[in-house]
């Protein structure tokens, strides 16, 4: 079978109510392209019958290669699945839930032909979404442009087109812990944006509440940032240099009979306070250390029940 000139990557998470009319869109985008295709649907453990729409799907349209996860595994790990089983010479990374629009692929592809190797979309504005997550999400990408060893462009996610060399670079880079925005910006070549609004969702419920969002912005921070550990030494020496400037003021104090640093009260507030200092740095410390522990373990990213056949590349 011959290979597709563009993979799209979307993975799903209980996204039943949306997958319908996402793979509507994306055919109907598709097929004005004049392009070859196909679509892998990632289904990262969903519960709500995705998977077997999914499958469906790929029983009706040869273009559907569906990819069914034993259990769930995470949106990072779903997209790596997606990249490692694509085929075409260009793979475009976007959300089942249609905040990324599928009319969009084409500027994407525009840019690709004229060069470009990796073309991400940033976000002119963002529709249907909280004063809040709007707030968090300019933090977050702001905060990540300043901190991280990489030049990640601000207001961009996962939606953009990878150049074929790109993705075997990616494919063999196989850390855990995956902030693909940010690794896909590290590998270098010829980048690009195009501009687009996000849309809303289609339909349901986000898939990524506060919770996941701060573990998605500590990965992002961890994978390309030591400040982190860098904080932890700036309390070590702020700690330190405050008791120094202390010992002789409490010194002179005592000399001049003044009754300000007498009982325990000083005493507990500064062990409390070099207490808090240390178990932070240690926090912080296991974090890392946690990580290596991951990574030596060598287990795989992710485990597949279902997946397209070696004979159909």
């Amino acid at each position: 079978m011959p290979k597709p000139s563009i993979s799209i990557v979307a993975p799903v998470f209980n996204e039943v109510e949306t997958l319908q009319e996402f793979y509507r869109r994306v055919s109907t985008t598709m097929e004005t392209t004049g392009e070859s295709w196909e679509l892998l649907l990632v289904d990262d453990g969903s519960t709500d019958g995705s998977g077997d729409l999914i499958r469906n799907l790929g029983e009706k349209d040869h273009h559907v290669n569906p990819v069914i996860f034993a259990r769930n595994f995470g949106h990072q790990l779903a997209v790596t699945a997606g990249l490692d089983y694509a085929r075409g010479h260009a793979v475009v990374i976007m959300d089942a839930d249609l905040q990324d629009p599928p009319e969009v692929i084409p500027d994407l592809v525009a840019k690709w032909k004229e060069g470009y190797e990796v073309v991400f979309a940033i976000r002119e504005g963002r529709e249907g979404e909280s004063w809040f997550k709007l707030a968090t999400a300019s933090l977050f990408y702001r905060l990540i442009y300043r901190i991280t060893d990489v030049d990640i462009p601000m207001d961009t996610g996962d939606f953009r087109l990878l150049d074929r060399k790109v993705v075997d670079v990616l494919s063999k880079m196989r850390e855990r812990h995956r902030f693909l925005r940010g690794m896909s910006v590290w590998v270098g070549f010829k980048q690009t944006g195009v501009k687009y609004r996000r849309a809303a969702r289609f339909a349901g419920e986000t898939k990524y509440p506060f919770r996941k969002m701060f573990k998605f912005a500590w990965d992002a921070v961890t994978s390309f940032s030591y400040l982190p550990l860098q904080i932890a030494m700036y309390l070590g020496f702020i700690s330190a240099g405050l008791s120094i400037l202390a010992i002789p003021v409490v010194a002179i104090m005592r000399l001049t009979g003044s009754q300000a640093f007498l009982g325990q009260a000083t005493t507990l507030i500064a062990v409390l306070f070099l207490g808090g200092v240390q178990l932070i740095s240690l926090g912080i410390l296991g974090e890392y250390i946690g990580r290596l522990y991951d990574e030596a373990k060598g287990r795989p990213l992710y485990i597949v029940r279902e997946a397209p056949s070696e004979e159909d590349d």
